[in-house]
């Protein structure tokens, strides 16, 4: 899958980013926890350098919960700290602030040695589009500091936002587009509707999903749409039950596969078939 997402931006971006590591003293980084993986830019690592970097899985009420449990479990076996958010639901958005004080805390008392007590801890939030970085910052700020869309790229210049807990962010100054060197990142990417999906065959797209879902999720399929999908069935034919069922024919009884691949890419991404995680740690 070749797509280049806001070319030019990226390399301005990743200026922007360099220039700006040295007013802060930590990095959170939102992802999107149902594409862990998918939806970091493999790239911040090495803008971040030594910076301490805080990862955040967002969206971890759309997740699985036992495979959210296995990504904090895997960055903390990094030695990087990480916490499961849900910014529409506000839950365990209250553990960010208290984790990135965390992974600054000798930093913190070094100050507090040289008598910079109350000095503002400074936290550049970072986070490719559409996994919630602006919507976190709103929630951390208390209301609408930062402009929040439901399509990619909406946040366009550097503003800092001070909270009440003496903290300030710095929201990230540029659009950080995602890689799409491997063809799994733009898939995942797809499935989850971060990439527009009129540059996309919707039928493949939702044929591919099905064989995906269909290695874990396979139950989230029956119990949705009163399927099974047997072992010797093709995803083709498995798409084709699911338009039977849902009555999406067209003349002949032929099934209508644009209609059933539209329903089946917007339940998934509204959780109808439950909470999916489409990748795991290595």
């Amino acid at each position: 899958m070749n797509v280049q997402w806001f070319p030019g931006h990226m390399a301005k971006t990743r200026r922007l980013i360099s220039e700006n590591l040295k007013l802060v003293d930590a990095v959170i980084e939102v992802t999107d926890s149902r594409i862990p993986r998918s939806s970091r830019n493999p790239e911040i690592s090495g803008l971040v350098g030594s910076k301490p970097l805080l990862v955040i899985l967002n969206k971890c009420d759309t997740a699985d919960n036992s495979a959210t449990s296995e990504w904090l479990n895997y960055y903390r076996s990094l030695g990087i700290a990480a916490v499961a958010t849900d910014c529409r639901s506000g839950k365990n958005v209250n553990r960010v602030i208290p984790a990135a004080r965390d992974i600054l805390a000798e930093r913190i008392a070094l100050w507090e040695s040289k008598g910079m007590v109350g000095r503002p801890v400074r936290l550049m939030v970072v986070g490719i589009p559409n996994v919630g970085k602006s919507a976190l910052i709103n929630r951390l700020a208390g209301s609408k500091r930062a402009k929040v869309e439901d399509r990619p790229g909406v946040t366009r210049s550097k503003q800092w936002i001070k909270l009440e807990s003496g903290c300030e962010l710095l929201d990230t100054p540029g659009v950080l587009a995602p890689k799409f060197d491997d063809n799994e990142v733009g898939l995942a990417l797809a499935f989850t509707g971060a990439v527009k999906d009129n540059i996309l065959d919707l039928e493949t797209l939702a044929l591919l999903l099905i064989k995906k879902l269909r290695v874990k999720y396979g139950s989230a399929l029956e119990a949705r749409y009163q399927v099974t999908p047997e072992p010797n069935m093709t995803d083709l034919e498995v798409m084709e039950a699911i338009g039977r069922r849902r009555g999406f024919l067209i003349s002949g009884g032929e099934i209508n596969y644009e209609r059933t691949a539209i329903m089946l890419l917007d339940e998934f991404r509204s959780q109808k078939l439950g909470r999916i995680t489409l990748e795991l740690p290595e």
